[in-house]
């Protein structure tokens, strides 16, 4: 894994590549090439990092742009992986912003991942934010333009705290290295550090950014999304803040607060995001738990939900593509136009629900067996609880409304190869993730003790899932999609917006045309009455002054010019007389 004679930072092959696109516009094919060799070159170089690169100073600080340990080379793997994957399903795009987003956004995660100061990381961190908000933007929709701006401002917001903390921390401490934070010995600065990077977990109440913006994302920008914001907030979290009992808590909180709006929900892609809270939710449970077991199932998790999470948007991407339409109440009966769509959606959502042989089975089982391990019995019985509504929403109730249900009359066909192909590419991996676990325990941090087929298990599994089922069978008219809005806690930036919005607009914005009223009527002639009084100073003052001290020294200048007659005795005489008067005035002083 380690060879000191490449040290080529990842993100710089994205960067370069999204430099190189704009001049590409015409070259279509090259451009798609690049799109592809790109995260394939990523992909093979993390297995020649060295465990220390792209260390140089920079006004007294200490840069470290590359630090690579286990913990680091699972998710930087998963990451490029990832990109990989949604390159193939995007090749379609045309817009070469789009394109250059993307790549920006991967690069800045994968910055953030190798990042080995709070300095290197921020400025990485800013980089995904601003380069994602495009990804949302390119829809070019209204509804699009205005969550892309709700998510720009919120995530610029947890920019200024997360660099508030780094700030406090460096004076604190006087060392910017992007260490493990003893939970003993956390200050205010280290709080603020993480609240910044739970804004990026989409942890409650800070999380409704998530379900805002990413249903409104192009297609392929929500694939990219779903894998890299809230993944890379859970590995700067594993790395920081370990052990940290709020967030055991919050954790647990999560993954029944997504999953409780999943079930309500009617959009499928809005869908999806609130289970991607959910989902994170397991991740930031065992941070926060922080054994050796519970960090194992968090990058574990972390790495197969991006794949089928990744799976899951891009068959609801593939529907949307197709049919111009994500929600469930407008669709129904697609199963005979999309069949392989419906395929590789369905194996998203049985590796979401934790089916025997995908890849969900062998992640999110060993965060709960952390827990019971470390006799947290109420954070078991949430997770359990939650994995009841996944598969409730995702594993039956979206595959459900889109496909089967009442037919709406649709009529589509399965999107265009290279989407089928990185669907294909993503559902592989659950299934080789499911049947071999053992190549991403290999990955993990710690050595993995864990053994996830185990007769118990596997009852419990099929129980919750044969009891789920049931459960939809009998309710399955209760949680028929209904066509409404769901309100959650992005209502009050949202009311607040549209109050400041009030207030500057009507109480502020008459405030101050009443000023300027009273400036254009007392102020302006005041302003006038003084320059009009400076301008006759300066010409009948100054100007008078000036004119007539030169005058004074010309004239004097003509009557000195009388005294000059040439003749050197007369000069003589004249400087006896001043010579003797100085003398006088002496003695008589």
């Amino acid at each position: 894994m380690i060879n000191n004679s490449i040290f080529i930072h990842p993100a710089t092959y994205f960067i370069l590549g999204a430099v190189l696109l704009p001049f590409l516009k015409r070259f279509k094919l090259l451009q798609k090439i690049i799109m592809i060799i790109i995260p394939l070159l990523a992909f093979y170089q993390i297995n020649y990092l060295p465990d220390t690169f792209g260390v140089c100073e920079y006004m007294g600080f200490k840069l470290i742009f590359g630090k690579v340990d286990k913990l680091t080379y699972v998710f930087l793997h998963v990451f490029t992986l990832m990109a990989v994957i949604g390159n193939v399903y995007g090749l379609h795009v045309k817009e070469t912003g789009q394109r250059m987003a993307g790549l920006l956004y991967v690069a800045g995660s994968l910055g953030v991942t190798l990042a080995g100061d709070y300095l290197t990381l921020f400025i990485f961190w800013e980089l995904m934010a601003f380069a994602s908000v495009f990804l949302v933007w390119y829809r070019k929709k209204k509804q699009s333009i205005q969550a892309g701006y709700r998510y720009l401002l919120v995530h610029t917001a947890g920019g200024l705290i997360l660099l508030g903390g780094i700030f406090l921390r460096y004076q604190n401490i006087h060392d910017l290295s992007f260490t493990q934070i003893a939970v003993n010995g956390a200050t205010f600065a280290d709080y603020l550090i993480m609240i910044g990077f739970m804004l990026n977990a989409a942890v409650p109440p800070i999380h409704a950014w998530l379900p805002d913006a990413y249903p409104e994302a192009t297609v392929t920008g929500a694939v990219f999304m779903c894998a890299f914001t809230t993944k890379t907030a859970v590995y700067v979290l594993a790395r920081a803040f370990p052990g940290f009992e709020a967030l055991a808590i919050l954790g647990a909180i999560m993954t029944l607060y997504g999953v409780g709006y999943a079930v309500i929900e009617n959009d499928a892609r809005r869908i999806l995001a609130y289970h991607i809270v959910s989902q994170v939710g397991y991740m930031v449970c065992g941070i926060g738990i922080g054994t050796a077991m519970a960090i194992n199932g968090t990058c574990a998790h972390a790495y197969a939900h991006i794949l089928y999470k990744a799976l899951l948007f891009m068959g609801a991407g593939a529907v949307l593509e197709m049919t111009g339409r994500s929600k469930l109440s407008e669709l129904g009966g697609l199963y005979k136009y999309m069949p392989l769509t419906l395929i590789f959606t369905v194996i998203g959502g049985i590796s979401i629900s934790g089916f025997p042989f995908t890849s969900g089975f062998i992640s999110k089982s060993m965060i709960i067996a952390a827990a019971g391990e470390h006799h947290r019995l109420g954070l078991m019985i949430m997770m359990t609880l939650a994995a009841v509504g996944t598969f409730l929403s995702v594993g039956i109730k979206l595959p459900y409304f889109i496909w089967f249900g009442k037919d709406s009359g649709v009529k589509a066909q399965d999107p265009p190869w290279n989407m089928l192909l990185g669907m294909f590419i993503a559902g592989f991996m659950c299934f080789f993730l499911g049947v071999y676990p053992e190549y991403l325990y290999r990955m993990l941090p710690y050595d993995v003790a864990y053994h996830p087929y185990t007769m118990y298990h596997l009852s419990e599994t099929l129980q919750i899932l044969g009891f789920t089922g049931l459960g939809f069978y009998f309710m399955v008219k209760y949680l028929k999609p209904e066509a409404h809005a769901n309100l959650d806690v992005d209502w009050f930036y949202r009311k607040g917006a549209l109050v400041f919005m009030w207030l500057a607009s009507k109480p502020i914005g008459i405030a101050n045309e009443w000023v300027g009223n009273v400036y254009k009527t007392v102020g302006l002639r005041f302003t006038m009455a003084v320059a009009k009084a400076l301008s006759w100073f300066d010409w009948e003052g100054i100007d008078w002054v000036i004119d007539g001290s030169a005058r004074g020294v010309v004239n004097g200048g003509d009557q000195m010019r009388g005294f000059q007659t040439g003749k050197v005795q007369h000069y003589i005489g004249g400087a006896v007389v001043v010579l003797s008067i100085v003398l006088i005035v002496v003695v008589l002083l």
